[in-house]
């Protein structure tokens, strides 16, 4: 249980905000922040990591007070944390197996570098050097170094955002394997509103410095008051008529949102069809692309 409630007044490009934050998260849960630029996300992860302190609070982790606003501010060697940028942040002087090796802790034997490299498939390259490798292959060795010193919560800052669709997709599948697989507590920050809903088991919205909402992504992503306009591509997977209306149940990554729709919207389309659903001011509208 991640036990967090801390205070910090933040310079920004909009202002001075007041970061004014309480939260707790079970153990194994993965939660995603999202909310506009400077509402403080990444200020929240570089509080919990250590690299950053509050001006007053406490941060626990499984009952192991890591900040208390009298006495305690646990330095970030100390604290079983993973952090992983997005700008990947590894020496470029040395090779990928050298990159791992370096953050392993002093009592650690190598065999847990061996480990992660074949569990995040990059074992052929542990002979390279970064400024050679693609951005999906340096993100995974990034994810890897996160992980040598076995954390129990993984920070995570927008690390798939460069990345194209594609090459996303299957580091999002590698982020969920590991997470699961170390019974990891994992936070992210991302912006992109299918990442959350295939990753997330729970969003925070956060808006200048505050949590304004937090639920499972579906309600707090369609049902947030003013969330703007935003478009998900999805598959068609059942067309039901209801009274007088029809419903349509779309997968995305690994939820489903069911729109309602008139007959005129519901005859065009099929069962597999591909679909960019828009949300407007909470209306859903739903459109064939292919």
């Amino acid at each position: 249980m991640i036990h967090c409630s801390i205070y910090k007044t933040l310079q920004t490009a909009q202002g001075t905000i007041n970061l004014d934050i309480f939260f707790e998260i079970e153990q194994g849960k993965l939660v995603t922040l999202f909310g506009p630029s400077g509402s403080g996300k990444t200020t929240i992860l570089r509080i919990l990591a250590g690299l950053t302190s509050p001006q007053k609070g406490r941060i626990a982790f499984n009952n192991e007070t890591w900040f208390d606003t009298k006495n305690i501010n646990l330095p970030p060697q100390k604290r079983q944390v993973g952090f992983v940028f997005q700008e990947y942040a590894l020496f470029p002087n040395m090779t990928v197996e050298e990159n791992l090796q370096y953050a392993l802790g002093k009592a650690q034997a190598n065999a847990i570098v061996q480990e992660l490299m074949y569990v995040m498939d990059i074992e052929q390259l542990q002979n390279r050097k970064p400024d050679t490798l693609s951005g999906g292959q340096k993100q995974r060795v990034a994810l890897a170094r996160a992980l040598v010193r076995k954390p129990q919560l993984l920070l995570l800052d927008e690390p798939l955002s460069a990345l194209d669709s594609e090459m996303r997709l299957k580091l999002q599948d590698h982020i969920l394997k590991l997470h699961k697989e170390f019974n990891l507590t994992t936070i992210l920050v991302s912006h992109d509103f299918s990442e959350i809903f295939k990753m997330s088991d729970t969003t925070m919205m956060l808006k200048n410095g505050k949590i304004s909402g937090q639920g499972i992504p579906s309600e707090i992503l369609v049902n947030e008051p003013g969330s703007g306009d935003f478009q998900l591509i999805g598959e068609v997977i059942n067309i039901e008529k209801e009274n007088f209306a029809y419903v349509i149940s779309v997968s995305v990554g690994n939820n489903i949102i069911k729109i309602n729709s008139s007959e005129d919207e519901a005859i065009q389309l099929n069962v597999g069809d591909k679909v960019l659903v828009s949300l407007k001011l909470l209306n859903p509208l739903i459109k064939k692309i292919s």
